[in-house]
């Protein structure tokens, strides 16, 4: 009697245990990584980086997300705004897409030539493709204002469509989540070439629609 008691406690602690680890790789894999399925449709103005992060939040927290974002957008240093790199706000990894596919294990790796990003794996936050080259309407290009280290430029350009507030004048750096296209870097995720402007209009033109990436910091 002494001996089944001892297997069936020992069975329930095993049980215990392994919904444990189950429930926290289910966590550790949950969606930290994103495409936004849609900008918030006045071009390039995002309003600054701070709407740009509320709009990550929003439409992570409509998927079901608890997990605090920031968009993956770099600001260049003018008047009285600092420098900010993309790389340096978006936590320190490892992501995984909304299909629980890790897609970079850090920082370095993100910006390596070994991460997962691609077609197939940047995916919206409701788990969908987004549309890339070859597609209609094409809309590989994703603002990102950053180089290819995924700091901010220091040339005195305007790279971020003048820190994310304009939907005219200016322009900004933008990548391609499909790898493909034109451009000084056509296969960068993050850094392949400018804008045509700065407006919705001049985003669609050229093979965008306003959209960014979204990054878990937690």
């Amino acid at each position: 009697m002494k001996l089944f008691k001892f297997l069936v406690i020992a069975v329930a602690l095993a049980t215990v245990a392994v919904a444990g680890t189950a429930s926290l790789d289910a966590q550790d894999s949950a969606m930290s990584f994103f495409i936004t399925s849609v900008g918030p449709g006045d071009g390039a103005n995002l309003g600054g980086l701070s709407g740009a992060d509320a709009h990550c939040q929003m439409l992570a927290e409509a998927a079901g997300s608890t997990k605090t974002w920031r968009a993956y957008l770099s600001q260049s240093e003018a008047g009285n705004q600092p420098a900010i790199n993309a790389r340096d706000r978006i936590g320190t990894g490892p992501w995984y897409n909304a299909s629980g596919l890790e897609v970079a294990a850090s920082v370095d790796d993100l910006h390596s030539a070994n991460n997962e990003l691609n077609k197939a794996n940047s995916l919206s936050e409701k788990g969908q493709p987004i549309n890339g080259r070859g597609d209609s309407p094409n809309m590989h290009d994703v603002l990102t204002g950053s180089q290819l280290d995924g700091t901010a430029y220091a040339d005195g350009e305007d790279h971020t469509c003048s820190n994310w507030t304009s939907n005219s004048a200016g322009s900004a750096a933008v990548g391609h989540h499909d790898r493909q296209g034109g451009g000084d870097n056509p296969t960068s995720w993050h850094a392949a070439h400018a804008s045509r402007g700065c407006s919705q209009d001049d985003l669609i033109g050229t093979g965008g629609n306003g959209l960014y990436y979204c990054f878990a910091i937690d």
